[in-house]
């Protein structure tokens, strides 16, 4: 079988596995792919196609996908839980990590909370930052104010 089908079809199939995923993983190797083709048709042994193959892969696997990454994430939209950290939350039961309570309310939905200080106490009606969350656990730090935000 010709080599640049084979280098073709590779292509074709980390292109569809980027596409499917879109984890900017797989489209490097596409372009190991890419440039392996091209030395396939520049008449370069097995040997040296595989070779640039994986040295363009990870070569800018490594330089450009940090700057693509944080570029293309800039411009998501942060969904599900990830979006809750840094938002306020009106805690109803009080959060006592030793006594293994805590409940609090964000947008509407109920949740089990601990403080991010084991020592610290947060009452009733008290709003509080999510700081992270563990599990189906809010995590809270305590805002300086009771009753407003």
């Amino acid at each position: 079988m010709n080599m640049t089908i084979i280098w073709l079809l590779a292509l074709v199939i980390l292109l569809i596995v980027e596409f499917l995923t879109l984890n900017l993983t797989t489209i490097w190797f596409a372009g190991g792919a890419l440039v392996a083709i091209i030395a396939t048709e520049l008449g370069a042994s097995l040997m040296v196609q595989v070779i640039v193959f994986l040295a363009v892969s990870f070569l800018v696997l490594f330089l450009l996908r940090p700057s693509v990454t944080r570029y293309y994430n800039s411009k998501r939209e942060k969904t599900n839980v990830s979006a809750l950290i840094g938002k306020e939350a009106k805690v109803t039961e009080t959060v006592n990590n030793k006594e293994n309570t805590g409940v609090a309310i964000i947008n509407g939905q109920e949740w089990t909370a601990r403080s991010k200080n084991d020592e610290e106490i947060i009452e009733v009606n008290t709003w509080a930052v999510v700081k992270e969350i563990t599990g189906v656990k809010l995590i809270l730090e305590k805002k300086n104010n009771k009753e407003g935000k």
